[in-house]
């Protein structure tokens, strides 16, 4: 009589074809799972970064306004709808700074500290002058679709083109020598050089489409005395 041997369990070759192409379709679907991830990482990171800057950017924005500094010489503070210049002071004199928007870039342009009122002088006059493309003309952000600049005076926000609630630089500041003296610029100021400067600046800016910001920035910022 014939001995019948153990039976062969196994899979057949169907049976394999087929869980490879599971394995394989897991396989895909864990990667596509893996790699959104590190995209969303990837974009999260970004907008941090963005977010970042434009707090950097704000705050060197906010230091120069808070220290602006009247010496009737030239106007303090003056918004024109392209350009922002206003007079800051430094430890060792004056400097003319400038904000701008050109194209979709905010630039800021610094000019050489003075002490003398006839290079504070020349100083405002090349920031009336200047092209976008001077070494001293910072990129602080990009993206930038619009800007707009009020100033708060007589208890209320204005256009900062606008004269209302303005009055002159000699009678709010007091004599023009006083002023000069104070701030370690020497020489011989005009009367008066413009309206007093406002009690605070509000700055509102909007960004372009595909900058990675979305919307606007409103910021208000007390001027300095």
């Amino acid at each position: 009589m014939a001995r019948t041997g153990p039976s062969q369990a196994g899979f057949t070759l169907v049976e394999v074809l087929i869980a490879l192409l599971l394995m394989a379709v897991l396989a895909g679907m864990s990667w596509r799972g893996l790699d959104g991830i590190a995209r969303a990482r990837d974009v999260s990171q970004a907008h941090v970064d963005q977010t970042l800057r434009l707090n950097t950017v704000l705050a060197q924005w906010e230091q120069d306004l808070q220290s602006v500094y009247d010496t009737n010489v030239v106007p303090a503070l003056a918004f024109d709808g392209a350009a922002l210049r206003l007079v800051r002071r430094q430890a060792n004199g004056l400097q003319v700074v400038v904000w701008s928007l050109r194209g979709q870039r905010w630039l800021r342009w610094t000019s050489p500290v003075v002490t003398q009122i006839g290079a504070l002088q020349d100083n405002w006059l090349l920031s009336q002058q200047l092209l976008g493309n001077e070494s001293a003309q910072l990129t602080m952000h990009d993206g930038l679709a619009q800007w707009q600049v009020y100033f708060y005076r007589g208890n209320a926000w204005s256009n900062a083109q606008s004269s209302a609630g303005t009055t002159t630089a000699a009678a709010a500041a007091g004599p023009p020598a006083a002023a000069s003296a104070a701030s370690g610029v020497t020489g011989n100021p005009p009367p008066s050089a413009g309206p007093a400067l406002p009690s605070a600046v509000r700055l509102i800016i909007e960004f372009a489409e595909g900058s990675g910001n979305i919307g606007s920035v409103i910021r208000d910022t007390g001027v300095g005395p």
